[in-house]
């Protein structure tokens, strides 16, 4: 099956990329002895799920290639090599933030590190660090959401919350244990108006949650009467086959841990506080939250400073 889809890529046909893409987040590694044709039949877009199981050889090659400077998109290069991981790729991304290869790499003038951010990962001084979960569940929609205290000192709407879940519970745990957060997680936010900026939240292990201080009101609000937001709570049900298998399109997509389905570009967030890239915790589907339901709310912690943050996609 996978043979027959490269070639209908190959031969032109793009719509075979995504029912590749599909397979890819099912079982990356069984992509890996087909991704150097499908780099050289031009398949750069979804590189955040396609490339991901790539092996050392595909790497070496991606890598000499952007280091000769002589392909013409290196920078497509760069981005879906950021998706994989490994001490190929390590080496590189350090090389290259001392020293920036040739040609069309970095044409924002971003650096190596913002590009490996925008594969979920940073380096460190003694190896990287994931912002991502390795283990995922998914997130069961039912009807028993709270209303926590307080209004959106914006649109004076209610606060919704987004999630609430506990380390107690051993999906939870294995789903955030990349974060380093213990105990309860409650995020709550505007349901109305993050969807034009990102919106941070203080919280605590104990449950405690409200509206940060670091809120920075976005330049444009549309006026609008107070909004009741939808009284939808979620419980981690059962565990992806892989961490790569949420959904900001379909409903059953909503997902605690693993890696984020972007619908626009990467966006993992800073900490407010000290500047240091959030954790990414899960994904909310507006398909879970409202019968014509679209775009998807990505969450974040950052446990040393206790903030958590949202951040909204729509196509």
């Amino acid at each position: 099956m996978i043979e027959d889809l490269v070639a209908r890529v190959e031969a032109g046909e793009d719509a075979a990329v995504e029912e590749l893409a599909d397979l890819a987040a099912a079982d990356p590694a069984a992509m890996a002895p087909y991704l150097l044709r499908l780099l050289d039949a031009g398949a750069v877009w979804r590189a955040d799920v396609l490339y991901r199981g790539a092996d050392e050889d595909f790497q070496r090659e991606v890598v000499a290639r952007i280091d000769s400077g002589a392909h013409q998109r290196s920078d497509q290069l760069g981005h879906l090599l950021a998706q994989t991981r490994g001490p190929v790729v390590e080496e590189a991304f350090r090389r290259w933030a001392q020293a920036p290869p040739p040609g069309d790499f970095d044409p924002f003038q971003r650096g190596a590190a913002a590009l490996a951010r925008d594969g979920g990962w940073e380096l460190t001084a003694d190896g990287l660090r994931e912002l991502c979960g390795s283990s995922a569940y998914r997130l069961v929609p039912g009807a028993d959401g709270d209303r926590p205290k307080g209004t959106c000192p914006w649109c004076e709407s209610p606060l919704w919350t987004a999630l609430d879940v506990d380390t107690a519970d051993t999906k939870v745990a294995a789903a955030l244990a990349h974060t380093g957060w213990r105990g309860r997680l409650h995020i709550v936010t505007c349901h109305f108006c993050t969807c034009y900026g990102t919106t941070y939240v203080d919280v605590t292990e104990g449950g405690d949650a409200g509206w940060s201080a670091r809120n920075v009101r976005p330049d444009y609000l549309p006026g609008m009467p107070p909004e009741e937001p939808p009284l939808v709570g979620f419980a981690p049900g059962e565990r992806r086959p892989t961490p790569y298998l949420s959904s900001a399109w379909a409903r059953e997509g909503s997902t605690l841990g693993g890696f984020p389905d972007w619908i626009q570009d990467p966006a993992y967030r800073d900490c407010p506080s000290c500047e240091r890239a959030m954790d990414y915790v899960g994904l909310i589907g507006g398909a879970d939250l409202h019968d014509y339901g679209e775009g998807a709310y990505y969450l974040y912690v950052h446990a040393p400073c206790g903030l958590a943050a949202v951040e909204y996609q729509q196509s």
